[in-house]
């Protein structure tokens, strides 16, 4: 059973319990869901409502990327878990001959390359999902902008603890043009994510 088909209880209690997995990198993942889930809960109650006509065609474009996002994301709830068990695996490989520990070394760099990977992937969905709110945000029913707010908190905290992760893993990785790459990549999404997430929460903050 995936992970992302539980209840919010079952979830919540595999999450309490002393398995490994699923842990940070799934709730990064699950977080990033929950935002885009309520960016397209704003265009809900939006479409339809006359006096927002206006807008109703780009509301609905936003809709329809979030509902991708939500669901990319939800993937990732399960992906992030597959790929520490990945990492765990390597550790029953034998290592008694040089053969043996050359091999369970290269499957070692191998899993962890994958468990970087996934929240880095998380990342780029969490700050799609911060520019969906923003897009959002001034054009859905104005009952709806503490959703909003919700939503940029969601998806900073999703893109955060998704860097967390990308660093916990690259910590354990040789390849060093990988490791510069990924931090490359990992920070041009982490900071204008944390930039567009304070002016916006700012914004809204000011509006409720």
């Amino acid at each position: 059973m995936l992970l992302s088909d539980n209840t919010l209880k079952q979830f919540s209690d595999v999450l309490a319990s002393d398995a490994p997995a699923p842990g940070g990198g799934s709730v990064a993942a699950l977080n990033g869901a929950l935002a885009s889930a309520l960016v397209h809960m704003t265009g809900s109650l939006t479409i339809g409502k006359e006096k927002y006509k206006e807008f109703h065609d780009e509301v609905k474009k936003i809709m329809d990327s979030a509902v991708k996002l939500q669901n990319k994301l939800l993937a990732g709830v399960d992906e992030d878990t597959e790929a520490y068990n990945k990492v765990s695996a390597v550790f029953s490989m034998p290592k008694e001959s040089p053969e043996q520990k050359a091999a369970r070394s290269e499957a070692m760099q191998e899993a962890l390359k994958g468990a970087a990977d996934v929240p880095l992937n998380t990342m780029m969905d969490a700050h799609d999902c911060l520019k969906l709110a923003e897009a959002a945000h001034g054009k859905v029913n104005p009952s709806c902008v503490s959703d909003i707010g919700n939503a940029v908190l969601c998806a900073l905290a999703a893109v955060r603890g998704a860097w967390l992760n990308v660093k916990i893993n690259l910590s354990g990785i040789k390849d060093e043009a990988y490791r510069e790459k990924t931090i490359t990549q990992a920070q041009a999404i982490l900071v204008p994510s944390e930039k567009l997430a304070e002016e916006l929460y700012k914004r809204i903050e000011n509006e409720v």
